[in-house]
């Protein structure tokens, strides 16, 4: 029988084994519980756990869902303004929708004088066109103006224009018509002093309020003070219906002003 001599292997101080001893097991415990202690404490204290300020809804402390981005500051270059995503003109402040109306125009504010287009004049039963008319030199004043035979006005061009800048009356003239209800004739039955009409130009509507109504004679007509150079005021002239031949129906109306 073979002798095997048997090798011991030299112990080195202050390794221990795999094993755990209670003291150990519970040292290790207690650093665990003091981590979990740590973070708990500053979850509770970081950036998401504000709380609101006195008076404030608490609605404002809760984290925004889905896309977190803040708003825009300014609005988009691709965004039109007034469009249908709801956002201000650039520079507008947040207001009532009664805010953001524009301010009514003073009446005393018209639209630059220009060319008539239209007159109408409800109280008269008259809308019509108005067509420029350039008659000879000296007819107003002198043997009378003969419009077109229809029954659409006439402005005599070289006097006033109407509207802001005027520096003269301004004349529209239209037949009367015997047998037919014509817009003309309802100058001789129907205008009235207090009447409001308005004339369409191609710069703005005008209003006018009627001063007088009065008849002449056509001999006389031309050296009354109907022609006077009166900025501002508008003078329409009709054969009157009672003496279409003899007479003639002025109506004088001034800018209303309003009430």
């Amino acid at each position: 029988m073979s002798w095997h001599r048997r090798n011991q292997l030299p112990r080195v101080p202050g390794i221990r084994g795999l094993a755990l001893g209670p003291r150990d097991m519970l040292l290790l415990a207690a650093c665990v519980v003091g981590i979990l202690a740590a973070w708990l404490f500053y979850a509770a204290s970081g950036p998401g756990s504000v709380q609101p300020a006195y008076g404030q809804a608490a609605a404002a402390a809760k984290p925004v869902t889905g896309n977190s981005s803040p708003p825009p500051t300014s609005v988009p270059s691709d965004v039109p303004i007034g469009s249908s995503s709801g956002l201000l003109p650039i520079g507008a402040a947040a207001a009532s929708p009664a805010a953001l109306e524009p301010p009514a125009q003073s009446a005393e504010i018209q639209p630059a004088a220009s060319v008539p287009q239209r007159i109408t004049y409800p109280a008269a039963g008259m809308d019509v066109t108005i067509h420029p008319l350039d008659p000879p030199t000296g007819d107003a004043e002198t043997t009378g103006i003969v419009p077109p035979e229809t029954m659409d006005g006439y402005w005599l061009t070289p006097f006033g224009t109407p509207g802001d800048g005027s520096a003269n009356t301004t004349y529209i003239v239209g037949h009367s018509w015997e047998g037919l209800d014509a817009p003309f004739n309802h100058l001789s039955s129907a205008a009235a002093p207090g009447d409001v009409l308005s004339v369409a130009t191609e710069t703005g509507i005008l209003r006018y309020a009627v001063e007088s109504v009065t008849t002449y004679t056509k001999s006389t007509l031309k050296d009354s003070p109907v022609w006077d150079a009166v900025p501002n005021r508008l003078v329409l002239i009709s054969c009157y219906t009672e003496d279409p031949w003899g007479k003639n129906v002025v109506v004088i109306a001034t800018p209303d002003r309003g009430p």
